[in-house]
């Protein structure tokens, strides 16, 4: 994965100003983002970790220059207990005039050790026109002590107070789940030196190709790959498999998993601000920064929202005496009441909550997610088309039989003449059919890639046929039967022969000079252990699975009935693809590609949501272009996204429902005359609590 691009799309999305991300200012409703993390190493190459910080602070929650900490909280809500309390004796009493001016007293003091920054700030934003909570606030109280209730100011400036806190410490939670990802890997890493010696240094200053040390019952410090030793390795924290994975030399190990048993030799693949743990980290946060579909709804429908309520409230202060036979007074305190009630504060929390505890979990079960707008569309999917190599199979395969081959069928097996130009434009090949053809026929004939490489010239791809070069000035293909038979150099024997290991489930790579096919190459790609569930599983779910796939397609056939799937098509270039998937997403609707090539990334790119397998060996475009990323390889988390995108919308909507219907029922109340300002705000605040509560939930989300 390009980490870069990544990088730069969090920076550019987390400048956003907080203003065009609010519906009411400052103050509760700003912008809900991740802060960068605090180790040094996890943040985005080439920025600063001051800078990094800076950022986030200027998005963080809430404005913790304008609100108090607790102790001048609890001290504001012990004055407002009193100013409560000094009111109710004097009204007992017949009015005290020393009691009142006490209860006056300890009001205003609950309001300045609570209060003063947010009333000062609500302020300004009365004169500049900005109806946030703050500007909101501040008419309240300033209409609740015009109107003499000086108590109910006071106790609603110190529950405000308190209750923004709290809800401060519970988005906390949220951001800080995806940023304890980064503390699984080790600050530190056991450098192994050229004599023998081993060195403790910071993990962020070992650079690539250096060798690593690490202790059986140590988690390993970054990504590499084992050139010694052995062990079982519990890779759990990073890909969510619970099975432990055994591992020797030339298998790849993840930074924060956890070695078992024997001490491991590791050259390191990627620096510490890129390994696959803090690529993980850096895209769901720039996954954070943008908004899901139902937080930009909620949003726009804020906008309008607060503005209503607050001509509703005026409206209501003004026509009441008027229409109901209230009193002045008691109608400018139920338009108060309203207006605290008023501010989206419960509404525009009810998202951005919810997506980023889906997101955090999903990324703990191995599953990379870059976004809401994938998040939330997955629930609606009615397809998934499914490439065959590498994605349906292992893609791992294996060279299991190979021959020569002439104009009257098959020649003598073993010729190394012709291996030695296979093996040239195999090498040259990143498609893992190629991958096994070269490692097969080195493991086979002795020969070496590297001594065939050299005699390669001119070489070019033929997207979706294969490889062509001159070798010592004669032009060689190593290629499929689609370009064979383009060239007009089919033969029944050929036929016959294709059909044979067709039918075994094999993928035949034919290799041809200038005028005829020399060579014929049988591989096999087993289908994955979990293909067979996961197919079940989006079934059931009313997900249609399909196979697009450039091999043949008797072969993809095979496979398909193999893993339990009725569509299967095969022979497709890489704009056959794109039809087919035009056809489904006409046909059935909404659809989803899966795959891990090259060839597959325009498909990815046209699908409606695009899966990508994300294991190290793994295509960089692929996974770019994917919105979603399997980082352990494991169909079975397909299902697992379907499933947590409906749980996240039913949440989502569960808040939004909540949130609505308690100021529904407020501006009931307020509209019978029965709402109170203390027991508004309250509620406001109380269930901006719940809503934070309820998305929270899903930071432990667990596949059914």
């Amino acid at each position: 994965m390009n980490s870069d691009r990544l990088h730069n799309s969090a920076d550019s999305a987390s400048a956003t100003p907080g203003s065009d991300n609010s519906a009411c200012g400052t103050g509760c409703c700003a912008p809900f983002t991740t802060a960068q993390p605090a180790k040094a190493h996890s943040h985005p190459p080439g920025e600063s970790h001051d800078h990094a910080h800076e950022a986030a602070d200027d998005h963080a929650g809430h404005d913790h220059g304008v609100l108090p900490g607790w102790p001048r909280i609890t001290a504001a809500l012990m004055a407002a207990v009193l100013a409560e309390a000094a009111d109710w004796i004097s009204g007992a009493k017949g009015g005290l005039p020393t009691l009142q001016y006490a209860g006056m007293a300890m009001a205003l003091l609950a309001i300045g050790l609570s209060g003063l920054g947010v009333y000062r700030s609500g302020i300004k934003d009365v004169l500049k026109l900005r109806l946030g909570i703050h500007a909101l606030m501040a008419v309240a109280v300033t209409g609740a002590f015009i109107i003499g209730q000086w108590p109910e100011a006071a106790m609603v400036m110190a529950l405000y107070a308190a209750a923004e806190r709290i809800e401060d410490q519970a988005l906390d939670r949220a951001r800080q789940a995806i940023r304890s990802l980064l503390q699984l890997a080790p600050e530190t890493a056991d450098l192994l030196a050229s004599d023998g010696s081993v060195q403790r240094v910071p993990a962020d200053q070992v650079g690539l190709d250096a060798v690593v040390r690490v202790a059986p019952g140590a988690r390993v410090p970054l990504d590499g790959v084992i050139i010694q030793g052995s062990s079982s390795v519990n890779q759990a924290p990073i890909t969510g498999e619970s099975a432990l994975a055994s591992k020797g030399p030339g298998d790849d190990l993840y930074a924060g998993s956890i070695n078992q048993d024997g001490e491991l030799q590791v050259r390191v693949t990627a620096p510490a601000n890129d390994s696959l743990i803090a690529r993980i980290v850096h895209a769901v946060e720039q996954a954070q920064a943008s908004k899901a579909p139902t937080q930009r709804f909620v949003d726009q429908f804020a906008s309008v929202y607060t503005p209503i309520v607050l001509v509703l409230a005026i409206a209501l202060a003004v026509l009441a005496p008027l229409v109901m036979d209230w009193g002045w007074r008691e109608a400018a305190y139920q338009a108060l009441a309203l207006l605290v009630i008023a501010c989206p504060c419960a509404l525009v929390l009810s998202t951005p909550v919810t997506v980023v505890s889906a997101l955090t979990a999903a990324a703990r079960r191995g599953l990379l997610i870059k976004g809401g707008q994938a998040l939330e569309s997955a629930r609606r999917l009615r397809a998934i088309a499914l490439d065959k190599t590498g994605t349906l199979t292992t893609g791992s395969p294996r060279l299991v039989q190979w021959q020569t081959w002439s104009s009257h069928g098959p020649a003598q097996p073993g010729d190394n003449s012709v291996a030695v130009q296979a093996l040239t434009l195999a090498g040259r090949s990143d498609h893992p059919v190629s991958r096994a053809i070269a490692a097969g026929l080195q493991e086979q004939t002795g020969l070496t890639e590297a001594a065939a490489g050299q005699l390669l010239h001119d070489l070019q791809a033929l997207p979706g046929r294969g490889v062509q070069a001159r070798i010592d000035g004669r032009l060689w293909t190593l290629a499929n039967l689609r370009w064979v038979q383009e060239q007009g150099w089919g033969t029944p024997e050929l036929d016959m022969a294709l059909l044979a290991h067709e039918a075994q489930g094999r993928t035949v790579t034919l290799l041809a000079d200038e005028t005829a096919v020399q060579a014929l190459f049988a591989v096999a790609d087993p289908l994955r252990a979990e293909a067979r569930e996961a197919v079940a599983q989006l079934q059931r779910l009313g997900v249609k699975p399909v196979v697009l796939s450039g091999d043949n397609t008797a072969t993809v056939r095979t496979i398909a009935a193999e893993a339990g799937i009725e569509d299967a098509r095969g022979s497709l270039l890489p704009q056959d693809k794109l039809d087919a998937l035009a056809e489904l997403q006409s046909r059935i609707g909404p659809t989803a590609m899966t795959g891990d090539g090259i060839n597959d990334a325009p498909a990815l790119a046209q699908a409606d949501i695009g899966f990508a397998m994300g294991g190290m060996h793994s295509t960089g475009m692929a996974m770019e272009t994917a919105d979603v990323v399997l980082m352990n390889d494991d169909l079975r988390r397909i299902p697992e996204v379907v499933r947590l995108s409906r749980d996240s919308h039913v949440v989502l909507w569960q808040n939004i429902s909540l949130a609505l219907g308690v100021k529904l029922l407020f501006f009931g109340l307020a509209l019978t005359g029965q709402a109170s300002m203390w027991l508004a705000v309250l509620a406001d605040m109380g269930v901006s609590l719940l809503v934070v509560a309820n998305g929270l939930r899903l930071r432990k989300w667990k596949a059914r």
